[in-house]
């Protein structure tokens, strides 16, 4: 069961709270109450509840302090519902920048918007107890970061097939089974930016798409995706194409934009691309997304692509980016310095050819970025790092005015990853050979075949045999099968599993190919391996 405890100073709201809902059927339990934060802290530490509902204005600490502590002390959980009052709106903005799941108006405070706030930190506390369970197994990247890469390659037309982007989509558990899909690119503007510090920045605009995630996911399901302080896109799902309806999606984007203006003086500029019946095709409505939004200014904060009409086709992508995309992959996973210096000097080449396709040439660009981003071991770092001292960073892209202003930021990022590719090529591939074998490690009782484990990696399956050969001495397929039978040894002594038990559980098609297998790695067969360790 997840624990909840509610902290709040009159005795009337606890009682309210616990009788408001059948808890147990959102199988929670309820491991005490607090009249104060301080109080409620003793009783984190000791508890370690999950969720916490919590008044702000409380004697001896408030509810603000106590969740900037927990956040400090603790991280991501417990997962936070605050309550507060009308007038408390400067408060709740506070509340937010510490990424609290949500906040209730207590007046308002009734069965359906109590249950509508705990489903929604249900929602928060899953994710951030998975992305934490593979921090803690050391595996693949981060759930959240693996997840936005996943975005990043789908918004970019990044997967190298239909399969591999299914893989994908299987390993996140992600649901893509919708009939149209419609494609958002969305900004940040805050007129005060200039006088903020980074970390003001961060906390500004984290809170800003936190609120912008949670006001749309109440009208329409959506999954929104950070690009980085300033840029975030959206990707609307609908089951029918007859469920599209523009007008109730500017409604939504209109109503986020109001709300994030009236807490944090920041206003929400977006474009929306045509609908697309396949998620292969969403990159094309983000394409589309994007030119529309070049479009959108203070006066018309939402452009929609469909209404660019005769001009539409001037508008689209003018380059193909697919006949480099090979290159550029086969460079990133071979660290082949040759083969991206030469890919480089083709696009700038090709950009600086056409100076009149600006838009097009920074989604060129960006496409490099993401690939970069999404190959290599410790992507974003990496780029972070080779733009260091650039205004802006890697994200100077975005303000490029230019094409000549594309073509030198990609020649600072070619440059840059020449170097970091020669330097580290060693380091990088034990990396990812590592990231792999935590990977399989993790997942023992899959199948783990390898076009599936080169595809949720991004990698060709003949290139991560090879690199699995040289680097391990030992076969793909090979490593697999001898962890297997290294974890089939522990079931069959250590958890008294039966034999078939043990090969159901491994992934194995049959109890005698498992027998087979040990009886080839061990020298003996499963029942003779049990009597000589238990005779």
């Amino acid at each position: 069961m997840i624990k909840l405890l509610i902290v709040d100073d009159e005795p009337l709201v606890q009682i309210g709270i616990k009788s408001m809902l059948n808890w147990a059927e959102y199988g929670i339990e309820i491991c005490g109450t607090a009249m104060n934060g301080e109080a409620a802290l003793s009783m984190i530490e000791e508890f370690a509840p999950e969720l916490v509902i919590t008044d702000i204005k409380m004697p001896i600490m408030n509810g603000l302090d106590l969740v900037k502590i927990c956040r400090e002390q603790y991280g991501a959980i417990p997962v936070f519902i605050v309550l507060t009052s009308y007038e408390e709106f400067q408060l709740v903005r506070t509340a937010l920048s510490y990424q609290v799941a949500d906040y209730l108006i207590k007046l308002e405070l009734d069965p359906a918007s109590l249950a509508e706030s705990v489903n929604r930190a249900l929602e928060r506390l899953k994710e951030q107890q998975a992305s934490q369970a593979y921090q803690n197994s050391g595996g693949r990247p981060l759930l959240q970061g693996y997840q936005d890469k996943f975005f990043l390659r789908l918004l970019h037309n990044l997967f190298d097939s239909e399969e591999q982007f299914q893989l994908q989509v299987a390993d996140l558990k992600l649901d893509f089974q919708d009939a149209c899909y419609v494609a958002a690119h969305c900004e940040f503007h805050e007129s005060a930016q200039k006088d903020m510090n980074l970390s003001q920045l961060v906390n500004l605009y984290s809170s800003s798409l936190q609120m912008v995630r949670e006001i749309l996911s109440r009208y329409l399901s959506c999954y929104v995706v950070s690009l980085d302080l300033k840029y975030f896109s959206i990707i609307f799902h609908f089951s029918t194409i007859e469920e599209l309806d523009w007008d109730f999606i500017s409604t939504a984007l209109d109503n986020a934009r109001n709300m994030i203006h009236n807490y944090f003086s920041v206003w929400l500029s977006a474009g929306l691309g045509g609908p697309a019946e396949q998620p292969m095709q969403i990159s094309r409505s983000y394409q589309e997304a994007r030119q529309a939004a070049s479009l959108a200014d203070k006066e018309h904060p939402i452009s929609f692509f469909r209404d660019i009409g005769e001009d539409s086709d001037s508008f689209r992508n003018y380059f193909n980016m697919a006949i480099f995309r090979q290159a550029i992959t086969q460079a990133f996973e071979e660290f082949d310095t040759d083969v991206l210096s030469h890919t480089i000097d083709e696009l700038c080449e090709l950009f600086s050819s056409h100076s009149c396709r600006l838009l097009q040439a920074v989604d060129g660009a960006c496409n490099i970025l993401y690939l970069a981003i999404s190959l290599l071991p410790d992507g974003e770092e990496t780029i972070a790092g080779i733009f260091d001292d650039i205004p802006g960073g890697y994200r100077s892209i975005y303000q490029a005015s230019s094409t000549q202003q594309v073509v030198d930021w990609l020649k600072v990022l070619g440059g840059g990853l020449c170097h970091v590719l020669s330097s580290k090529k060693k380091t990088y591939k034990e990396h990812v050979i590592t990231s792999i074998q935590k990977y399989i490690d993790n997942h023992l009782e899959d199948r783990l075949l390898l076009n599936e484990v080169a595809g949720v990696f991004g990698l060709s399956p003949n290139y991560l045999s090879s690199l699995f050969k040289k680097t391990c001495n030992i076969g793909f397929t090979e490593y697999v099968t001898q962890k297997k039978i290294s974890r089939a040894k522990v079931l069959l002594l250590e958890e008294d599993m039966k034999i078939y038990e043990a090969a159901d559980r491994l992934g194995f098609e049959s109890a005698f190919y498992f027998s087979k297998v040990f009886k080839k790695v061990e020298g003996i067969s499963p029942r003779e391996f049990i009597q000589q360790h238990t005779g």
